[in-house]
C-alpha cells in the first residue's frame, strides 16, 4: 500500500474535480482518468485482504464501477471525501469476494454429488454422550457453546455476557468445538 501511495500519491484536488466532472455529466475522460489513479490502490487492497490476484482484479472491477456509478447518480455530495467514498466500498465488495470464494470452495468439494455420487449419510449424534462431553468442558467453555447454539446468541452477546471480547469468544468456542468432537469421537486424550 505504500508502495502504491509513493507511486500514486493522493492528489485530492486533481480526484475531486475529476469526480466533479463526472458528476456534472458522465465526461469520460474524467472516468478513465479516475479509473487510472484509483484502480492501482483498490487492486493493492483487495490483494492484501484476498490473497488472490483474480479475486483482487474482481474486486477492483467492482468497487471502481459502484464508484463511476455513485458519481454519475450523484451520490457523492463532497467530491473531495472521494477516497473515503472508495475505501469505504472495498470492505463489502471483500466480503462479496470472500463469500463467492467461498462459494467456488463449497461447489468444488460437492460437485461430485451433483454427478450422481452419494452425498455421506448424515451423522447421528448421541444425545447422552453429547451430554456427557458438555459436561466435561469448563463451565465458560460450555457456557460459550449454550449461549451460541441452543440460545442463538451472537458473539456480541455472549462477550457482553461473560465481560470478554468478542474474538476472544470465537477463540474459547473454536477450543470447545474441538473438545467435543474429540470427546465424541471417543478420543481420551487429556484436556
Amino acid at each position: 500500500m505504500l508502495y502504491s501511495l509513493v507511486m500514486n500519491p493522493l492528489d485530492t484536488t486533481a480526484e475531486a474535480e475529476l469526480a466533479r466532472r463526472i458528476g456534472a455529466g458522465g465526461d469520460r475522460e474524467a472516468e478513465g482518468e479516475l479509473y487510472r489513479r484509483l484502480a492501482p490502490r483498490v487492486r493493492l487492497y483487495g490483494l492484501r485482504h484476498l490473497r488472490d490476484e483474480q479475486a483482487a482484479a474482481d474486486l477492483t472491477q467492482e468497487v471502481l464501477l459502484i464508484t463511476l456509478e455513485g458519481l454519475r447518480a450523484g451520490r457523492l455530495r463532497e467530491p473531495e471525501k472521494l477516497a473515503s467514498f472508495v475505501l469505504g466500498t472495498p470492505a463489502g465488495g471483500i466480503e462479496l469476494a470472500a463469500g463467492a470464494q467461498r462459494r467456488q470452495g463449497l461447489l468444488a468439494e460437492y460437485a461430485r454429488f451433483a454427478a450422481g455420487e452419494r452425498a455421506p449419510a448424515e451423522e447421528v449424534v448421541d444425545e447422552g454422550r453429547l451430554a456427557e462431553c458438555l459436561a466435561r468442558l469448563g463451565e465458560r467453555e460450555r457456557s460459550v457453546v449454550v449461549m451460541t447454539f441452543f440460545s442463538e446468541r451472537t458473539g456480541g452477546e455472549v462477550a457482553g455476557f461473560l465481560g470478554v471480547s468478542e474474538g476472544h469468544v470465537r477463540v474459547i468456542r473454536h477450543r470447545a468445538l474441538g473438545r467435543l468432537r474429540m470427546c465424541l469421537a471417543g478420543e481420551r486424550r487429556a484436556w
